[in-house]
C-alpha cells in the first residue's frame, strides 16, 4: 500500500513538471507569433526615419536635371513621404529584381510608373491606382506609317519585366518580331533614336516631353496602334500596412490641390485618378 502511494505521487509528480515545461516552451512561441502579428512595416519606416523608394529613371516620373533628381514621381513621394514624418530616400534598382530588392528590405517599396496586376497584388501590397496609362509603340516618324500594320521581323525592345515587354510576348500583333528586353525605358528610346532597335514598346507616360520636337529624340513619334490600358500604383511588401496609409495622404494631396499642381507641372494633369 505504501509503495503504490510512493508511485502515485512520484506520477503526479512528474505529470505536474510535463506540463510546466510544455507550458513554459510554448509561451515564448505564443510572444514571437503575437509579435509578428501585429508588426507595423510603417512604423519600421517611421523607426529609422526613412522610407527607401526603389526607382528606375525616365521623364517625366524620375529623372536628373543636373545634380538634382526631379519628376513627378520624385515630387508627389516627397510630399506624401513628409506627411507620414520620413525622409525619402530615391534608390535606383535593376526593373528585374525590383521584387528581389522590396522582399530583402534594401528598399521599402516601388513608386516608378509600377502597373497593377493582378499577379502583382499576390505578392505585394499596392496603393490605390493614381494614375492612368497605357503602352505605346515608338518609331521614327519615317517609319510610323508602315510599322503601324506590322512589326513582323522587326528588332521591337522594351524594359525588362515591365508591362512593355508582357504585351511584346503576349499581344498576336508582335508574334513574328525579335523581341529584346533591356534595363530601362530610356535605354529602350535610346536605342530606337540610334536605329539599333526598329520600335520600342513604353508607357504612354514615357513619351510625355522625352520625344518629338524639343527634346532629344525629335524624330521619334508614337504610333497611332491602341493597346489596353493599364493603372499605377505604389507598391510595399506583401501584407504591409504602409500601402494603406499611402493610399490616405495621395487623397489628402488631391483634395488640398497638391497632386493636381505636381501633376500639371509634368504635363500628367489629365491622367490623375486619385480623389
Amino acid at each position: 500500500m505504501k509503495l503504490r502511494k510512493i508511485l502515485a505521487l512520484t506520477l503526479a509528480v512528474l505529470l505536474a513538471m510535463a506540463v510546466f515545461c510544455s507550458c513554459s516552451s510554448q509561451q515564448p512561441v505564443t510572444q514571437e507569433s503575437e509579435k509578428t502579428e501585429t508588426e507595423s512595416d510603417l512604423a519600421y519606416m517611421q523607426d529609422k526615419g526613412e522610407m527607401v523608394i526603389g526607382i528606375t529613371l525616365f521623364e517625366p516620373m524620375n529623372y536628373y536635371e543636373g545634380d538634382e533628381l526631379v519628376g513627378f514621381e520624385t515630387e508627389f513621394a516627397k510630399a506624401v513621404c513628409e506627411k507620414l514624418g520620413v525622409n525619402p530616400v530615391f534608390q535606383e534598382i535593376d526593373w528585374g529584381s525590383k521584387e528581389i530588392e522590396l522582399n530583402s528590405k534594401n528598399i521599402d517599396c516601388i513608386w516608378n510608373g509600377l502597373t497593377i496586376t493582378d499577379e502583382r497584388k499576390e505578392n505585394m501590397a499596392i496603393t490605390e491606382p493614381y494614375m492612368n496609362n497605357r503602352q505605346v509603340m515608338i518609331t521614327k516618324a519615317e517609319n510610323v506609317e508602315a510599322y503601324s500594320n506590322s512589326v513582323a521581323g522587326l528588332d521591337v525592345i522594351a524594359e525588362v519585366d515591365s508591362t512593355g515587354y508582357e504585351l511584346i510576348e503576349d499581344d498576336e500583333f508582335f508574334a513574328e518580331a525579335n523581341a529584346t528586353a533591356v534595363d530601362s525605358q530610356a535605354k529602350a528610346l535610346m536605342d530606337v533614336a540610334a536605329g539599333t532597335s526598329d520600335v520600342a514598346v513604353v508607357d504612354y507616360v514615357s513619351s510625355i516631353g522625352s520625344i518629338g520636337e524639343g527634346t532629344d529624340y525629335a524624330d521619334l513619334v508614337v504610333a497611332p496602334n491602341e493597346f489596353p490600358g493599364d493603372e499605377y500604383g505604389v507598391a510595399f511588401r506583401k501584407g504591409s500596412d504602409a500601402a494603406e496609409e499611402v493610399t490616405k495622404a495621395m487623397k489628402e494631396l488631391a483634395a488640398d490641390g497638391t497632386l493636381a499642381q505636381i501633376a500639371e507641372k509634368y504635363g500628367l494633369q489629365d491622367l490623375i485618378t486619385v480623389e
